[in-house]
């Protein structure tokens, strides 16, 4: 583990011990990945946090102006120190350590599911109550088109990827056949 995601990490532990004592850990959460999304979608404002040239002061009041209203006052004080300590680049990092951390001790886990067409939503809730089944977890699934698969579906949770794809069954069957 690369020092810099030791450091997310620290960050969104405190993070969350915070979030679960106040009871608002979704909140959090919500904050985060709004303001991770924000700074995603806006390279000038990722260039003024990160510059040596721009004073503290200027940052902190470009994070106040920019997500005070939208996010809670601890993602906000998080900024804030993040930004303070020179760390900006971290940001993006800590939202994914708080997911995880998160997860993990309210008993969820975050799932991509890739499919050659879109699901509805209740093939989408489908999958997700059989791979709860399976991980002991909440599952909660955010879909991706992937045209290339052919057919099927592929799931990724966390570090797993079950793939019962049509892609994958003819390239697992292509590697049988090689032997």
């Amino acid at each position: 583990m690369s020092r810099d995601a030791v450091v997310a990490k620290r960050y969104a532990k405190a993070l969350f011990e915070l979030a679960s004592n106040g009871g608002n850990v979704s909140e959090i959460e919500a904050g985060l990945k709004l303001v991770v999304d924000t700074l995603n979608q806006n390279e000038d404002a990722v260039k003024v946090l990160s510059s040596p040239n721009v004073a503290l002061e200027k940052k902190a009041e470009l994070v106040e102006s920019t997500f005070g209203a939208q996010v809670p006052a601890l993602v906000l004080n998080t900024l804030q120190l993040i930004i303070a300590r020179g760390r900006q680049s971290l940001i993006a990092d800590t939202y994914e350590a708080f997911v995880k951390i998160a997860g993990e001790a309210l008993g969820q886990a975050h799932a991509v599911v890739y499919s050659a067409k879109p699901l509805t939503d209740e093939e989408l809730a489908g999958l997700s109550a059989q791979f709860g089944q399976i991980e002991g977890k909440t599952i909660i699934a955010t879909q991706v088109a992937a045209p290339e698969l052919l057919g099927g579906v592929q799931v990724r949770i966390g570090d797993r990827l079950y793939d019962g794809s049509l892609s994958g069954k003819l390239e697992r069957l292509q590697k049988s056949l090689k032997i």
